[in-house]
């Protein structure tokens, strides 16, 4: 006679904390995006603008020049003290003052590769 076989317990989920809350902090973790300020650009690199932080005025005027959140902004040359520096907005060369371009945040591009 061959014994009953007593079941096996029941496995623990692999996830115990998998749910909403678990979700969003997944999400955002992986959103994360480091931003840098035009000021922090070197002569060539290139940022996707994110935000401007001015007051309305200087903020409008930028936007006027070119500078709207998406645009593809490369640093150019600048003056031999560093300041002011050359930007490449939209096709056109912006030259913009430290401390303006202390307020412009950028997600960082990664240079295009030439085939």
């Amino acid at each position: 006679m061959v014994p009953p076989k007593t079941p096996k317990p029941a496995s623990p989920p692999l996830d115990k904390d998998f749910g909403r809350a678990h979700t969003e902090t997944v999400l955002q973790l992986t959103g994360n995006k480091t931003l840098a300020t035009l000021v922090d650009l070197a002569r060539g690199d290139a940022g996707i603008l994110e935000e401007i932080n001015l007051p309305g005025e200087e903020a409008r005027r930028l936007m006027e020049l070119g500078f709207l959140p998406g645009m593809r902004i490369t640093a150019g040359w600048s003056a031999p003290g560093g300041d002011p520096r050359v930007f490449q907005v939209d096709g056109s060369e912006v030259a913009l003052r430290r401390e303006t371009a202390r307020h412009l945040r950028v997600r960082l591009d990664p240079p295009k590769r030439s085939l």
